[in-house]
């Protein structure tokens, strides 16, 4: 039982359910921004460069064809178009968590106290710089 009560108590951590629902969100989240970018972003985009769809865009290294038996063999494309799609997505993800993150940042912030005057040196120091300035004539 000693076991099962630890992982209990590893799983009702304060930071495991955060992360929890961390993840739950980041993958709603990017489903979000994966529909803005394809439906939303990415056809204006196309539009204002000649009609391109960008998940469209490919290297076609061999072209389709039938082999001897009659089955169509598929072309062997690098789909660079799908990337760029991705790299945008990123992107959005990227600056949507930074602005995030900003703006907790700005209302964790405590106000910085002015910093302290030096305190005056007791009467020892006070002392002992009269001797070191007396010395020094």
């Amino acid at each position: 039982m000693g076991m099962i009560s630890e992982f209990k108590e590893f799983a009702m951590r304060g930071n495991v359910i955060d992360l929890a629902v961390g993840v739950v969100i980041g993958a709603a989240f990017g489903k979000i921004v994966t529909a803005l970018v394809d439906n939303v972003i990415m056809p204006p985009i196309g539009l204002l460069i000649g009609g391109v769809d960008f998940s469209d865009l490919a290297i076609t290294l061999k072209q389709a064809s039938v082999d001897a038996a009659g089955e169509v063999v598929p072309a062997v494309e690098i789909g660079y178009g799908t990337f760029l799609n991705a790299l945008i997505q990123f992107i959005i993800v990227a600056f949507a968590i930074f602005m995030m993150v900003k703006a907790i940042n700005r209302l964790n912030r405590k106000e910085e106290a002015a910093p302290e005057a030096p305190a005056e040196p007791s009467e020892d120091v006070l002392l002992l710089r009269e001797i070191r300035d007396s010395l020094k004539r």
